[in-house]
């Protein structure tokens, strides 16, 4: 218990720092790690082993929320092994310039070694990059899918190289997990059973660790991609996202096993080794160009490029794996496992603080690239049409599916909403919603929709990022009606500040909403209108020329 305290305070209290030096705190349990390594009397393997789950219930929640066609388009595959040889071949040269220069670590090694130091650094992190994006809110993004199909098939790459270097094929066996396809109707018909509290938590964890991670390692293959399959095969149930959601915070919680276990994967790094990872990090914005450039050969917006670039712009912890493997092979010593692992964590620290900035570096970069013609790009980067909309509604979740029909049913207006969930407005547009697919965290998103001249109220409901919404709106000019629906308190009050004329908790809309009905049950309670907003707006004022909408 000693052990387990002392690992406890010494990850909250540097990750609590990082947080109150707005760092993620992320930043934070990789120090942590190193802290815990340089005490030297903790030594403890149940760190990996909860990296382990946190790691695979990652891509099992992948998996129930991927689409798997998104793996078959070109921005996806052919981004990935375009850019993956691309760096491949900068590393090698980099690594074979700092050999020529005297570096003390790298001279008299051989080709073979700087192949594969190469190979390692080419991947990005799986784990970094989804936590970015769930953090963000755009796991469904144009170029949140791109990320993660990348991720998937650099993935698939990892598991096709462990095999290659095993020294031993898959089991005659792995050929069975065919069958697995039948049995998951059973799991579906379990699923539908076990209803919504813990019960389901524990179906999940069940289902990645027993037919997803522990049946592929018997056959030979790689945990971690039995537990992305079963996420994939059960993805179409109905109470896939609800799953998703009930495992978030254990996975979070998990995860930040997988962080220590960086710092504690090898010794304390020397002088030498030190100055070598900062040299590697050089590697990191010639990686993010690259990518910018195969996807604008395909159309793809500059700015999305560059939000894609930013988010894989760090290293993977498969280059701990592949270094192992060469040091078990003997191809390369192991002191390559303390340069990598500190190389990882630089990464990681540097990645942070790159998304941290956010969208206002993203936007001056594609800013300074050459324009490009709207109607020529990729179709999901094309600017929306909305003419005749007289209200948008941005993020058509439940609440912002409640208060588009509310406003076309009750108020007669002529509505468009804005998601940026392909499959969402797909599915909504069979429906019979008038709906556009597009990232409203675009400082030229509303300047970008053709037709906005009518529109005269904007509903955010978002999952994150409403302020910003509406500072973009004011921004762009837009002087009607804007009002949002937030998670927690602050959010209210961070979109009043930044212009909004009404915002409401979510929450407590929904306990309004309840009353409200109640008393419309009541023969003898006066009669109600539509429900008002649960936070009253403060400043500034509602504009008198626009209508207002609510009781």
């Amino acid at each position: 218990m000693e052990v387990a305290a002392t690992i406890l305070s010494v990850t909250f209290v540097l990750g609590f720092l990082a947080s109150l030096l707005r760092l993620p705190p992320l930043v934070g349990f990789l120090a942590a790690g190193f802290v815990l390594n340089g005490l030297g009397h903790i030594q403890v393997p149940q760190v990996h082993v909860i990296a382990d789950l946190g790691v695979t219930l990652l891509l099992f929640a992948i998996g129930l929320k991927l689409d798997v066609r998104t793996l078959l388009a070109k921005e996806v595959w052919l981004t990935t092994i375009s850019t993956l040889v691309v760096n491949v071949v900068v590393a090698f040269g980099f690594l074979s310039v700092l050999a020529l220069a005297g570096m003390s670590l790298l001279v008299g090694e051989g080709a073979a070694v700087f192949a594969i130091i190469g190979f390692g650094l080419s991947f990005s992190s799986t784990v970094f990059v989804v936590k970015l994006l769930e953090e963000r809110g755009d796991g469904h993004a144009f170029y949140g899918r791109i990320a993660v199909g990348v991720l998937v098939v650099q993935d698939i790459l990892a598991v096709v190289f462990l095999t290659a270097t095993s020294g031993h094929l898959p089991s005659p066996w792995a050929f069975g997990l065919v069958l697995l396809w039948p049995l998951v109707k059973g799991f579906r018909a379990v699923w539908g059973r076990v209803g919504h509290g813990e019960m389901q938590s524990l179906f999940g964890i069940l289902m990645a660790l027993v037919p997803g991670y522990m049946l592929f390692e018997l056959v030979g293959l790689k945990g971690d991609l039995g537990a992305l399959v079963i996420g994939i095969m059960l993805a179409s149930h109905p109470s896939a996202v609800e799953l998703s959601r009930a495992l978030f915070h254990v996975k979070e919680l998990l995860l930040v096993g997988f962080f220590l276990s960086i710092g504690m994967f090898g010794g304390l790094p020397t002088p030498s080794q030190v100055w070598l990872a900062v040299l590697l990090l050089l590697l990191l914005p010639v990686q993010a160009l690259g990518y910018v450039s195969v996807l604008r050969t395909m159309r793809v917006r500059h700015r999305t490029g560059w939000l894609v670039a930013a988010a894989l712009m760090q290293f993977s912890e498969f280059g701990l794996i592949v270094v192992a493997v060469g040091a078990d092979e003997g191809l390369l010593s192991r002191d390559w496992l303390v340069i990598m692992s500190l190389t990882l964590s630089l990464a990681f620290v540097v990645s942070s603080l790159v998304n941290g900035r956010g969208q206002p570096l993203v936007e001056r970069l594609a800013s300074r690239m050459p324009a490009q013609d709207p109607d020529r790009l990729h179709p999901e980067d094309r600017p929306g049409d909305i003419r005749g909309a007289e209200a948008l509604v941005v993020g058509l979740g439940r609440v912002g599916r409640s208060a588009y029909t509310q406003l076309v049913q009750t108020y007669r207006l002529d509505v468009a909403g804005i998601e940026s969930d392909e499959t969402r407005v797909r599915k909504l547009q069979t429906q019979g919603f008038k709906v556009v697919e597009s990232d409203a965290s675009d400082e030229e998103f509303f300047t970008r929709l053709r037709g906005r001249e009518n529109v005269r109220m904007v509903v955010l409901a978002l999952p994150a990022h409403n302020a910003e919404v509406v500072a973009i709106l004011r921004a762009s000019g837009f002087e009607g009606i804007v009002a949002t629906a937030a998670r927690y308190e602050e959010g209210v009050a961070r979109s009043l500040a930044a212009g909004a004329d009404a915002a409401f908790n979510a929450a407590a809309g929904a306990g309004l909403e309840l009353a409200d009905q109640v008393a419309r049950l009541d023969v003898g309670a006066p009669a109600t209108g539509p429900v008002g907003a649960a936070h009253p707006p403060e400043t500034p004022p509602p504009r008198p020329q626009h209508p207002q909408v609510g009781g």
